[in-house]
């Protein structure tokens, strides 16, 4: 596996919306330093549903990007999803929750899966992308940083399963909103999930 691409987006305002997004990703060349919220002058406009440190970096598999390229009619050019990274040889279907993905320093650790919302949709144009989206189930997913470093397209990836019960992002997407119990619940919370996921299921 390695990087394909680096992405890191400004605030920008959509057509038909008021408010600022960062969803506009656009490749960068050239190494980007990555800390704990992700990579270092990535726009994050609401922080109460993009970015911190549960969902500092969004990674799309180059394999799903590819199908989506097919599924769509045309190329997408990296970012287009608002991703930070693409990454070879992966398909989001088989990524879990506590998977790693090392680079160099970069370490990720995955904490939850993509849930498309009205910004996606209107960066993609349709409205009803979003229920398109979850109905495919390929999301993408969302990783906090365990150790830092600089990151740059074809850079080497390493890729390092969850040794427990894997919860994939088909697995969360499927689950989105719904209070879990007993042996499931518990299968869930063996796993580094994300922080207010965690919460939500506990509370």
């Amino acid at each position: 596996m390695k990087i394909l691409a680096v992405c890191r987006g400004s605030a920008e305002t959509l057509p038909g919306k008021k408010y600022k997004t960062g969803i506009n990703k656009v490749p960068v060349t050239g190494p980007v330093m990555v800390d704990a919220y992700g990579i270092v002058g990535d726009a994050i406009c609401n922080g109460d549903h993009h970015g911190g440190e549960e969902q500092a970096i969004y990674i799309e598999g180059a394999e799903t990007l590819d199908w989506w390229a097919e599924e769509l009619g045309r190329p997408l050019e990296p970012g287009t999803f608002g991703e930070n990274l693409v990454i070879s040889g992966i398909d989001n279907r088989r990524i879990a929750v506590g998977d790693r993905f090392i680079a160099a320093d970069v370490v990720l650790e995955v904490t939850s899966t993509r849930i498309p919302c009205a910004t996606f949709a209107a960066k993609m144009g349709d409205p009803k992308f979003p229920r398109r989206y979850m109905k495919a189930a390929r999301a993408g997913a969302y990783a906090r940083v365990l150790a830092g470093g600089m990151l740059e397209t074809g850079q080497a990836v390493e890729y390092r399963p969850f040794a427990g019960d894997r919860i994939t992002m088909p697995d969360l997407m499927a689950t989105y909103g719904r209070k879990l119990h007993g042996a499931e619940r518990d299968r869930y919370l063996a796993t580094p999930l994300h922080a207010k996921l965690r919460a939500f299921l506990t509370d």
